[in-house]
């Protein structure tokens, strides 16, 4: 076995060229002045309908695209103050029913509708008078033209053709109000406005306790102050989820049996789970320092701590009762903090003590939640519960494993996964079964339609091969993917706290171990990338035939870059394929609803050929110039605004040598950083990139490749697990210094 090689280097860092973008129609692109008069119409009823509405100062106003838009074809002028553009302006999106369009809300002021009307009635007497009533892609590209003199009436050139292609993507302005339904107690999101939510609600005579307020646009509703909002102010719900979940009932299938023994602790590293309650009897009790967040007021029965002590179980000492699923990490040290009881709990209140519990415990890198709901994410929006989880991890150096739920046999044949298992910036956990299938109760994703979710799958037992595990009443057999989270912490752990790697390249390890080099052939909306292996072996090596790699970074500009990789050659050729993935987390925006990730980084990997990146996937989007990628195909083919990134080429039997463009046989690989909002999310934001490297004729080729990449100037570190076993235990010592010395 080959050991994981770690590449230390240089990243080169470039300024986006600047541009002037021209407002050009699409080929066959038509706008004609009675589409304008429409929007007009639009804007004017919006206009009137506001005046009347005083609940909040400005106007909510939703536009309708005709297609999935990229941030290029977005509205730019209309609905802009005349110094930003419109983009500033957005406070919600989602898709319509059948995903193939945007629905864009903005917040502007009423000035900013006049003006957008008084805008479009110039533009429609333009081009009434001036072009016959019809705008063509060859009038536009005429007017662009530079030697052009033309200028209209009344309004510069250069907005009028911006108005021209805003209106040639927007189908319709309106106001737009949720028909989510919500059961019982709620968690209402509301559009942002000059005020906050508490303040918008008072004026139409709700008046909420500061413990039902989560954030400035996110509140708790009781049923009748929900209707009352409904009835009054529906326009200003933006998104709408139950508060009170149920965790499914698979979870608890147990028996009693016998006990395990275990050594007492000493330097382990500590895994933190947030779950039902822990029963400190025991025998891994001196293992577990446990936290009861529980409310006093509620009353606590025997059933509240099967889960969690079951869970905790897994994570010290699951290797112990499953020796068929020993990963070889040994034991872990856990924190425990029971926040929720068996029967259901508040997803509110839990959103609240999570935040808590991760500033006052920094010390914890890796964080097991398998709590979950029932009931299945909505596919316009993000749960508040995942948002909260990934903006504490877009801010904090952690990370959460956290279950895919489950479904029962009374459940639908295919239901979407439960909150918070469509948060972005976790990893996100299936269940297979011992044959590598998805187990009966899996639910499946994605998430917002386009996020790979779940991220990975492991075994999570079933009726034929339960997970042991350990509760309050003795051994319990188990299955849920609750059971199939906790080794991915384990794992997670072990390359975090042991093996000393970033949580961006532990992330990215654990999703590519679980890849192949053929196609996969069960649906990633099921197991997500693939199935974890059971070793931790098998994630940090590779065969013989292969050169597995790190490279991790900080992207500073538009684009990160390094153009000096050596991959060995035969022949003039390289004889290999390759796969990579790339992890970051990014900060993600809720009120953008699906366009929920704020940065994009855009990955090409390949050989160096001439000044340009010969893509192993075929990554054509980045010349722009020379190919035009819409953004469905820019979001299946090449996974934009996703901050996991898996390429790859296919091992067939014909798979043959590549060209080596010049002697030193140079690869590179570049990062391209975008940002869907004005503000730059993305400056400084830490990635994690592995790549292998398969020899197609069975050669051992690494010691070439690490004695070439020296020649080059990189830094070359084999991850050995006992070398670095061994430095984890030094660090761990506690040592006693000498009073007189």
């Amino acid at each position: 076995m080959n050991s994981l090689l770690q590449l230390k280097g240089t990243f080169e860092q470039e300024n986006r060229s600047p541009s002037f973008r021209k407002a050009i129609l699409p080929a066959n692109g038509i706008v004609t002045s009675s589409h304008l008069e429409s929007l007009k119409k639009n804007l004017t009823n919006l206009k009137q309908f506001w005046i009347k509405e005083t609940i909040c100062n400005g106007a909510l106003v939703s536009a309708y695209y005709n297609k999935v838009a990229a941030k290029s074809n977005r509205i730019s002028w209309l609905l802009s103050d005349g110094k930003n553009k419109a983009n500033k302006t957005i406070v919600g999106a989602r898709f319509t029913d059948d995903g193939s369009k945007h629905i864009i809300t903005h917040y502007v002021q009423h000035e900013v509708l006049n003006t957008s009307i008084s805008q479009l009635d110039l533009c429609i007497n333009v081009l009434n008078r001036d072009f016959d009533g019809i705008m063509t892609k060859e009038k536009n590209e005429s007017i662009n033209a530079q030697e052009s003199k033309y200028e209209p009436d009344g309004i510069l050139k250069s907005n009028f053709t911006q108005i021209i292609v805003d209106a040639y993507y927007i189908e319709k302005f309106d106001t737009f109000v949720a028909n989510d339904e919500s059961i019982g107690n709620a968690i209402i999101t509301l559009f942002k406005t000059d005020n906050e939510a508490i303040t918008l609600l008072k004026k139409i005579g709700i008046d909420l306790q500061y413990t039902s307020v989560l954030d400035e646009t996110t509140i708790l509703l009781q049923p009748d102050d929900l209707e009352l909002l409904k009835k009054k102010a529906p326009y200003l719900i933006s998104m709408a989820v139950s508060d009170l979940s149920l965790i499914d009932s698979c979870d608890f299938d147990f028996v009693n049996e016998k006990v395990f023994s275990i050594p007492n602790p000493t330097n382990e590293p500590v895994i933190g789970v947030i779950d039902t309650l822990f029963d400190n009897n025991v025998y891994f009790a001196e293992w577990v320092e446990y936290h009861d967040m529980l409310s006093a007021d509620i009353p606590k029965q025997p059933v509240d701590y099967k889960h969690g002590t079951a869970i905790s179980s897994i994570i010290v000492d699951g290797h112990n009762s499953n020796p068929k699923l020993d990963d070889g990490c040994g034991r872990f040290r856990v924190r425990h903090f029971g926040v929720a009881s068996a029967r259901q709990f508040s997803s509110f209140s839990i959103m609240k003590n999570i935040e808590e519990i991760i500033i006052k415990n920094k010390d914890i890198k890796v964080w097991n939640l398998s709590l979950g709901s029932k009931l299945e994410v909505n596919k316009n929006f993000i749960s508040p519960e995942a948002a909260i989880l990934d903006r504490i991890q877009y801010e904090n150096n952690i990370i959460f494993i956290i279950a895919g739920t489950n479904r029962t046999v009374s459940d639908p044949k295919i239901m979407r996964i439960g909150t918070p298992a469509d948060s972005i910036n976790s990893i996100v956990v299936n269940s297979v079964s011992n044959d590598n299938k998805p187990t009966e109760y899996s639910r499946c994703g994605p998430v917002l339609s386009f996020f790979t979710k779940p991220d990975i799958s492991f075994y999570g037992g079933d009726d034929k091969s339960p997970v042991r595990v350990c509760t309050s009443t003795g051994e319990g057999l188990v299955s849920g993917t609750s059971y199939a989270a906790p080794w991915i912490a384990r794992k997670m752990c072990y390359l975090i706290n042991i093996l000393g790697l970033s949580r961006e390249v532990a992330k990215a390890l654990i999703i590519h171990a679980s890849t192949g080099w053929e196609k996969q052939k069960i649906s990633s909306t099921l197991i997500g990338h693939g199935i974890v292996p059971k070793r931790i072996e098998d994630i940090v090596q590779s065969p013989d035939d292969e050169i597995q790699f790190i490279l991790s970074g900080v992207s500073e500009k538009y684009n990160t870059y390094n153009y000096n990789i050596p991959v060995p050659i035969n022949k003039e050729q390289h004889p290999f394929i390759a796969k990579a993935t790339l992890c970051y987390f990014p900060y993600c925006s809720r009120t953008q609803g699906v366009d929920y990730t704020n940065t994009e980084l855009d990955i090409s990997l390949g050989r160096i050929n001439g000044t340009k990146i010969k893509t192993i996937n075929n990554n054509y989007q980045i010349d722009a110039a020379d190919h035009f990628t819409s953004e469905e195909e820019a979001r299946k083919n090449f996974r934009k605004w996703d901050n996991i990134k898996h390429i790859r080429e296919v091992s067939t039997k014909g798979v043959r040598d590549k060209k080596a463009y010049d002697t030193k046989g140079l690869w590179g690989v570049s990062l391209k950083t975008k940002e869907r909002l004005d503000e730059k999310y993305g400056e400084g934001i830490n990635f994690g990139l592995i790549v292998s490297l398969k020899e197609i004729h069975g050669i051992n080729r690494i010691e070439e490749f690490i004695r070439h990449c020296s020649l080059r100037g990189w830094l070359v570190n084999k991850i050995e697990i006992n070398t670095r076993i061994d430095i984890y235990n030094i660090s761990e010592e506690t040592i006693d210094f000498d009073d007189k010395f």
